[in-house]
């Protein structure tokens, strides 16, 4: 099991990760919260998780335990895989996550692309309980970016990365950037994307 993962990081997007050690390239599948932490830096610590199938080794980072811990929670789930538990982290941050299941927020929940209304409650009766024992406080920084082409090359990037066609990702990004200020962060603009996709 590969629990973490130290070195340069090599490419960056909002989806996913290359990180060098060693002279070996890993690259991690990574949440929106994940991206707007290490956006900034040029190497580090990813905490991961490997998961593994028959056709497929897939790892998927975390700046953060508590975000790890989330995911893992929800992956623990009947139902729940691992690209729906990133979608989860992609849409919500760590604390809202937590606030959602132990208030029995099923809307919200249920707001994220790919959860219905079973999937939803079954999350929140699962896991209520465990999250009200943790105080996950760790919210996610945000940096203002203008809206110009790379910008929403990057949000279609990510969108498709998480799952998205790309025909619905545009038209979801070109929604969101109609109806929003000139100041809304990537993080921002997928974040309303996954909602409207």
């Amino acid at each position: 099991m590969i629990t973490y993962v130290i070195g340069k990081f090599v490419e960056k997007q909002p989806g996913s990760l290359v990180v060098e050690s060693n002279g070996i390239g890993y690259k991690i599948n990574i949440s929106l919260n994940t991206f707007s932490f290490i956006k900034e830096k040029k190497e580090g610590k990813i905490l991961t998780y490997l998961h593994i199938k028959e056709d497929a080794h897939i790892l998927f980072g975390f700046a953060t335990e508590s975000e790890r811990q989330i995911f893992l929670n929800l992956i623990s789930i009947s139902g729940v895989g691992p690209g729906t538990g990133l979608m989860v982290m992609s849409s919500l941050s760590p604390e809202e996550v937590r606030r959602a299941i132990v208030h029995e927020d099923v809307k919200t929940i249920q707001s994220i692309k790919g959860i219905g209304g079973k999937t939803a409650q079954r999350i929140i009766l699962e896991l209520k309980d465990k999250m009200a024992k943790t105080g996950l406080t760790e919210g996610m920084g945000e940096l203002p970016a203008g809206i110009n082409n790379s910008l929403k090359n990057e949000a279609l990037s990510a969108l498709i990365t998480l799952g998205i066609n790309k025909i619905a990702a545009e038209k979801s990004i070109d929604f969101v950037l109609k109806n929003s200020g000139d100041n809304i962060t990537l993080e921002e603009l997928i974040k309303r994307s996954l909602k409207t996709s």
